[in-house]
């Protein structure tokens, strides 16, 4: 499932080629894609797409008087760039904004569709899809720490409550506690790491894939390690130093194991 990173990445590659531009038309292929009554998908016809934006793991395409497209990606679904006026994939497809300069389409692997998508107006129908989690990356060390320790769940699951964090999922969940060195089944009122040493700064570990301080230690960058890879791992590492922290910090006010 695309998790924060990826929607990060999808968010710089749009910006780049439809921010700005006029919707000539959004169709639909699956009658399952679309979640919502109103607005009517063709009232975005014409329409400029101001920006785009992350909300949790969603898209959120932002349109002229307040209309808005919310995209979930779910498991499979995927975005794709094309020449204008595109056809949708029959069997993948499940939808095409078309703009001048080229076709975004919509599709989703497998038998089950699980992709969906919303039309909103205002800031009110868009905050309807937030769960409430904090962003990870821009939230400090002591918001995230409450945030983590607001109820009494194992870390993967807190990790994963969108109601708690923003945009983290299974897969970057595992990597983050991995990279943290804690247990997935660990609870949030029990963590403990031993002696302190008073900084509240995550602390560095190795360097970024495809980084200049990854080329710089190697002698070379290896052509497959992609910019994608590389904002997974500031994702991850990001985080599992807060975690780390957290935990440290944490041991002062664990809550005692019961029998």
């Amino acid at each position: 499932m695309p998790e924060l990173p990826d929607i990060v990445v999808y968010l710089e590659a749009l910006q780049s080629r439809v921010v700005g531009e006029r919707l000539e038309r959004l169709r639909i292929a699956s009658p399952f894609l679309l979640r919502s009554v109103d607005p009517r998908p063709d009232e975005l016809a014409g329409r400029v797409l101001g920006r785009v934006t992350r909300l949790g793991k969603r898209v959120v395409f932002g349109f002229d008087d307040e209309y808005f497209v919310i995209l979930h990606l779910m498991i499979a679904g995927r975005l794709r760039w094309k020449p204008p006026g595109a056809v949708i994939p029959g069997r993948l497809g499940l939808a095409a904004f078309d703009f001048p300069a080229g076709t975004l389409l919509l599709t989703e692997a497998g038998s089950k569709h699980r992709a969906s998508l919303y039309l909103a107006r205002g800031a009110a129908g868009v905050a309807a899809h937030d769960p409430g989690g904090i962003d990870v990356l821009a939230a400090d060390l002591p918001a995230f720490r409450a945030a983590l320790t607001r109820e009494s769940h194992t870390l993967k699951r807190a990790l994963t409550d969108p109601r708690l964090f923003s945009g983290v999922g299974n897969a970057y969940s595992d990597e983050i506690l991995h990279a943290a060195k804690l247990s997935p089944l660990k609870l949030t009122t029990q963590l403990t790491a031993g002696k302190s040493n008073g900084s509240t700064t995550p602390r560095k570990t190795r360097c970024a894939p495809g980084s200049s301080a990854c080329a710089k230690r190697r002698g070379t960058v290896s052509p497959r390690e992609s910019r994608r890879s590389a904002r997974r791992w500031r994702c991850t590492a990001g985080i599992a130093s807060r975690v780390r922290c957290a935990a440290r910090r944490s041991s002062g006010s664990a809550t005692p194991k019961t029998r």
